[in-house]
């Protein structure tokens, strides 16, 4: 049987990002990060697999940004 890994709750501190990569290749595209996010995600045949791993880390950072803005409302 295979190993699961165990899911690391911190996993987002232990990654080495490049800050502002991903918005960067947007404005080179003259488009929105939201908009190269959503190109990325329905044909990431299209883009390396770099672009395609920074658009899904963005889709996650922002489901996480806004359920930690609906939790502070309560």
């Amino acid at each position: 049987m295979a190993e699961k890994k165990k899911k690391d709750k911190k996993f987002i501190q232990n990654m080495k990002m490049d800050k502002g990569a991903f918005t960067r290749k947007a404005a080179r595209k003259g488009i929105t990060s939201a908009q190269l996010q959503a190109n990325v995600l329905s044909n990431p045949d299209k883009y390396d697999e770099k672009t395609v791993k920074q658009a899904n880390l963005r889709k996650t950072l922002v489901k996480l940004n806004k359920k930690k803005k609906s939790d502070g409302k309560k």
